[in-house]
């Protein structure tokens, strides 16, 4: 079970443990300079210095793996399958592909398969987020005025 990436499949107890033991570890030493720690490799010890941002992702990484989370790491200029996409979205298949069809998200195709751009998709998940909040936040301030009445 441990072979498969751990997009594939929640961690394992020993490695919810390392993660956690590696996050809080990791957690005290980052700095806003940076993230210095050595690695041992067949006896030798090298220092690395990862830059603050790098050090924060390699955080947030080891965090949602200490949480027993299943993790996927898309490079923003990556193309996606519908699959992939639907599962970025938390929508089923079919539900994405009528928002491919709708417009509402570009793709290409790739012989008769569909392709998302990853910077689409995530355009698209921002703007979704972000209209959710705002519709949120309307219903949040409708209750206090009926409430008020």
């Amino acid at each position: 079970m441990s072979e498969q990436a751990l997009s594939e499949r929640p961690p394992t107890e020993n490695e919810v443990r390392a993660a956690s033991e590696a996050a809080r570890l990791l957690a005290k030493a980052l700095t806003p300079d940076g993230l210095p720690f050595s690695v041992q490799k067949n006896g030798d010890q090298v220092q690395v210095e990862l830059p603050a941002p790098l050090g924060q992702l390699m955080l947030d990484v080891l965090t949602h793996v200490g949480r027993g989370e299943m993790i996927t790491l898309v490079p923003y200029g990556a193309e996606l399958t519908t699959k992939e996409a639907a599962d970025l979205l938390n929508v089923s298949r079919p539900f994405l592909v009528k928002l491919l069809d709708e417009g509402a998200i570009g793709y290409h195709k790739v012989g008769s398969h569909r392709r998302i751009r990853a910077n689409e998709l995530l355009a698209y998940k921002a703007k979704r987020d972000k209209d959710r909040r705002s519709a949120l936040t309307e219903l949040q301030r409708l209750g206090q005025e009926f409430d008020a009445d």
